[in-house]
């Protein structure tokens, strides 16, 4: 009996042995799992990545319209459209996790600049635009992006920014310079923010890029759900005033590309934005039929995942700006500050050649202007364009 009662001991040992082992691993796996903030939507919900149009345009109506961001022409009834809405600038990164970014090809215009530690962002400023496709990863506000978003009275979508915290101080030394989310309401800026948004609007996908991912290169939208709720709040081409956004617009000017038997065989561009930090390195390569510039982004293709095309722009910008930390108590001193107001050297790269010049921006909502060294402004490519924010005495190699 003894004997018995033993082995009974030994066997329930056993089996709550292995209870409690799987009990604790399951609870461990289970807590390992990064939180999903934002609720997943369904591909139906989202839609396809490539983008879907709602639009039956007549394909055969004369297009005679220029944007009035990069040139490219529309039809009346397209124009017509386009003209009710405002431009949308979206914040998106550059971290190597967040690669290849979605709906980078999209864009009428894209700035990139440096963050923080070395990593770029970019602002891709949306408005010709009538298929619906995915965005992202969305990122956060950082304040001279404030300063071009402000150039097109423009909507600004974005996932919090740098900020200044008046309970603890954190970050709110000399005036706090670097408080984006601050100023954001101080300056009227019309923000997307997504910590106010949410689901639908926003959401979140840990594994688009077919891997795992950090919770920060996971958030995405499309512009039809961020210009929906700029509709919602009132927020369409013109405002509760009555005042129309294009109103004190100027835009810049373009002209017809040049003729294949002027464009030369072959140009590249390369620069990296902080020395060291190769990841981020960016190179352009001409292409001369397509008179178009083909990116590299820290030594690979750089493409869009919503068509696998390698990105291009018909013209490439290159901006020096003073570049410094803002020294406003934040940790490790990591928010920058750019000299986005005045003017200094611009590159602009267009047709195979290079046009040497100036930037000149007056004010925080005046539009800049690029001056070739005559004194004369620059005529852009229809279609692109890509500008580029580097530091004063950033070597750019041209062959």
């Amino acid at each position: 009996m003894e004997k018995d009662k033993t082995a009974k001991i030994i066997i329930l040992s056993i089996l709550l042995y292995f209870l409690s082992t799987g009990f604790s691993f399951a609870t461990f796996a289970y807590l390992r799992k990064p939180v999903t903030l934002i609720t997943p939507l369904s591909p139906e919900e989202i839609g396809p990545s490539e983008g879907v149009s709602k639009f039956n345009f007549d394909p055969k109506a004369p297009k005679t319209e220029a944007s009035l961001l990069n040139g490219v022409l529309y039809s009346k009834e397209q124009m017509a459209y386009l003209l009710k809405r405002r431009p949308l600038g979206i914040m998106i990164e550059n971290h190597q996790e967040a690669r290849p970014q979605s709906g980078l090809s999209s864009a009428d215009i894209v700035y990139e600049a440096v963050a923080e530690g070395g990593i770029t962002r970019f602002l891709a400023i949306f408005w010709g635009v009538f298929d619906d496709f995915i965005v992202g990863p969305v990122r956060s506000a950082r304040t001279y992006y404030l300063d071009w978003i402000s150039e097109y009275a423009g909507l600004y979508a974005h996932v919090g920014g740098a900020h200044c915290d008046i309970n603890t101080g954190e970050g709110c030394q000399n005036g706090a310079p670097a408080d984006a989310l601050g100023q954001i309401g101080r300056y009227g800026i019309k923000s997307l923010n997504q910590f106010y948004l949410g689901f639908p609007t926003f959401w979140r996908d840990y594994e688009r890029l077919g891997r795992r991912v950090a919770t920060e290169h996971t958030v995405y939208s499309t512009p039809d759900k961020l210009w929906q709720k700029a509709k919602e709040r009132g927020w369409e081409a013109v405002d509760s005033e009555g005042k129309d956004w294009q109103e004190d617009f100027t835009p810049w000017q373009f002209k017809d590309e040049d003729p294949l038997d002027k464009r030369p065989e072959f140009q590249k561009i390369e620069f990296g934005f902080w020395e060291g930090y190769n990841e981020y390195r960016v190179r352009w390569e001409y292409e001369r039929l397509a008179n178009v510039y083909k990116r590299f982004n820290g030594g690979q293709l750089h493409k869009d995942l919503n068509n696998d095309q390698q990105l291009s722009a018909k013209n490439v910008v290159v901006q020096f700006m003073s570049e410094r930390q803002a020294n406003d108590g934040y940790p490790d001193d990591v928010h920058l500050l750019y000299g986005t107001i005045g003017q200094g050297k611009a590159i602009v790269f267009q047709d195979g050649k290079k046009i040497e010049g100036k930037w000149v921006k007056k004010d925080r909502e005046s539009r800049t202007r690029f001056y070739d060294n005559l004194g004369k402004e620059i005529e852009f490519n229809r279609g692109q364009i890509w500008i580029e924010i580097l530091p004063v005495g950033t070597e750019v190699n041209v062959s």
